[in-house]
């Protein structure tokens, strides 16, 4: 049998749909329907007529999945498929926050699980974090989580000093990229431009020529006349960047930006999801109801 041929057979069989985000494996990438951000499959999703959605990511990217495609059933091919970022806060942790800042805008990162946007106000991606936090009046106060890094950024972007940041939320990934590694992939790779995702620390985005979400950093080498870049986030995005942009030579800061929990998704693995229909994300109705609502009040403001 080949497992790939058989995957795509089932697919047909199943009216399933394959959704690839940009860190996963390039085998898991040449499979999918679609690959991209985890809002950006989501909504893309949402307006497809398929039984199933198969969601080749990390467990709370495929809960938004079924919060925009409720009537859908949606799989995941690995539960154990965590996020270290949105696993540092819950939302009994936002409630307890709501009491200690009642008078707060909540401003979830879509790197969250669906209990913590049920929690907040509106939610933001890295792309339009800073959209979302300016449309809200200056004169009240934000609670941003759970992402500091993202936080600090949306900081000096918008000048405002009444941001109080989760300092327990990062991304290891991003977190792992320091200074040297950039200054060591500029030194193998002269001439290239530093594209650096806004979760790194803001030391790396310093040194960055632009800063961008995954979706901003393939705008970003689409339009720019450089021919080569060093990418600082998770190493699969370079094989996106690569495949989509042939013409211009991308490079990962480190092999070693890395995510194993993205790694736990495998050909295998995607394999006996279709056939045996399992992981399937299962949310209460009022928690997709109350998630959607704080998405949907994103995308009104962007």
């Amino acid at each position: 049998m080949d497992i790939k041929e058989e995957i795509q057979r089932l697919k047909k069989e199943k009216n399933a749909l394959i959704l690839a985000h940009n860190y996963q494996i390039p085998e898991i990438q040449d499979l999918a329907d679609f690959v991209g951000d985890s809002l950006e499959l989501s909504r893309k999703s949402a307006g497809q007529d398929v039984d199933i959605i198969v969601f080749c990511g990390v467990v709370f990217m495929a809960e938004t999945a079924k919060i925009l495609s409720p009537a859908c059933k949606v799989l995941i091919p690995s539960i154990e498929a965590g996020c270290f970022l949105a696993d540092t806060i819950s939302g009994e942790d936002v409630r307890k926050l709501r009491e200690k800042y009642p008078e707060a805008v909540f401003v979830a990162y879509v790197n969250t699980s669906a209990d913590v946007k049920a929690e907040v106000d509106i939610c933001c991606t890295s792309a339009n974090a800073v959209k979302v936090v300016e449309s809200i009046p200056r004169e009240r106060p934000i609670v941003f989580l759970p992402d500091r890094n993202l936080g600090k950024y949306v900081i000096e972007k918008t000048g405002r000093d009444n941001i109080i940041l989760w300092e327990k939320g990062y991304c290891y990934v991003h977190e792992l990229i320091s200074p040297e590694m950039v200054r060591e992939a500029k030194e193998k790779y002269p001439g290239a431009l530093v594209i650096a995702h806004p979760e790194c620390r803001p030391e790396v985005l310093a040194m960055a020529d632009a800063v961008a979400s995954t979706s901003g950093m393939i705008r970003f080498a689409e339009q720019s006349s450089a021919k080569r870049f060093i990418i600082c986030t998770e190493k699969e995005m370079v094989y996106r960047l690569r495949k989509d942009i042939p013409s211009k030579e991308f490079f990962p800061v480190s092999e070693k930006a890395l995510c194993r929990m993205m790694k736990k998704i495998t050909i295998e693995g995607l394999y006996d999801s279709l056939k045996q229909e399992q992981y399937e994300i299962d949310l209460d109705a009022d928690i997709i109801d109350r998630a959607r609502r704080s998405i949907e009040r994103m995308l009104e403001v962007v």
